[in-house]
């Protein structure tokens, strides 16, 4: 059986330190909570306060940050405060292409802030992704006897992508997007079948207790979130993480979607080259059996 990752195993070399913040957030006291939105605000800014100062703009104490600093591993301030000079060095400062949409962008800001959020939404995605935990997930869902998906609303338009693409390779999957179907399904799932949860925020209590059913029924249990500490990923045996950053008015945006749609294709791809030859014979045959349903030019 493939090795099972918590979020705790996790890795976090060469992530960047703001997207651990971001998908630490929701485990966050809300004392921690304003040190880490003064210092999503603007990393460049916080880099160059002293501990006392930031404690002061965040309306806590020393204590917290530093707590909040051990929060993402790192030692103390100081490192704090270097990890985000050298973050601020490699992110390009705010500009027309970035941040939420304001009444008075142009048509060309909407364009512009909307592709910059996709983009960096799958290049974190990509830089943050435990290798070891998609293996893990490939492993187990390549060798199950049935793969059942799970996603409410926005999560679900990934969970139907991840059934379509699993299920044109041969795999037996099916996509569960009503809650009340969706524990039917977990109930009837056994040793040697695979449950996947898909929640961006990982506290969707309908896709938390599906997969907790299945798992308390002996199914393997696969979690795709982008918050590593949430209760879905508690819940889970392999944590699949995304990267996307959520603002007020495009809460549950594509950016989201498209960093789980990444992560979705990625395992996709490495179920089928378990069984490579098998794979690409079932997409041939299924492109074939649909070729007459296009209409020719």
């Amino acid at each position: 059986m493939a090795m099972t990752r918590r979020p705790e195993d996790h890795d976090h070399l060469g992530t960047s330190l703001l997207v651990r913040l971001r998908g630490a957030r929701p485990g966050l006291s809300p004392a921690e909570d304003r040190v880490a939105e003064l210092v999503l605000a603007d990393p460049r800014a916080v880099a160059g306060l002293t501990i006392s100062e930031l404690a002061g703009q965040a309306r806590t104490s020393e204590t917290t940050v530093l707590r909040f600093c051990r929060r993402l591993g790192l030692r103390g301030y100081p490192q704090l405060r270097l990890a985000l000079a050298e973050e601020s060095a490699r992110t390009p400062a705010k500009g027309v292409g970035t941040g939420d949409i304001s009444a008075r962008d142009t048509v060309q800001d909407v364009i512009a802030k909307v592709a910059y959020a996709d983009t960096l939404a799958v290049e974190e995605t990509v830089q943050q992704l435990d290798e070891a935990s998609l293996v893990a997930a490939a492993d187990a869902i390549a060798g199950a006897g049935r793969v059942d998906v799970y996603g409410i609303a926005a999560s679900g338009i990934v969970a139907a992508d991840l059934q379509q693409k699993l299920h044109r390779i041969g795999i037996p999957a099916f996509a569960w997007l009503d809650p009340h179907l969706a524990l039917t399904s977990a109930t009837l799932l056994g040793r040697g079948d695979v449950a996947v949860g898909i929640s961006h925020s990982g506290t969707t209590v309908e896709v938390h207790d599906v997969l907790s059913a299945a798992a308390e029924r002996g199914a393997r249990t696969v979690a795709v979130t982008n918050h590593p500490g949430s209760p879905l990923a508690r819940a889970a045996d392999v944590v699949l993480t995304t990267a996307a950053r959520e603002t007020e008015l495009r809460s549950g945006a594509t950016a989201s979607r498209i960093a789980a749609l990444t992560v979705v294709d990625c395992l996709y791809i490495l179920v089928a080259q378990r069984n490579l030859r098998r794979a690409r014979r079932a997409v041939e045959e299924t492109k074939q059996a649909v070729a007459r349903r296009h209409i020719r030019n």
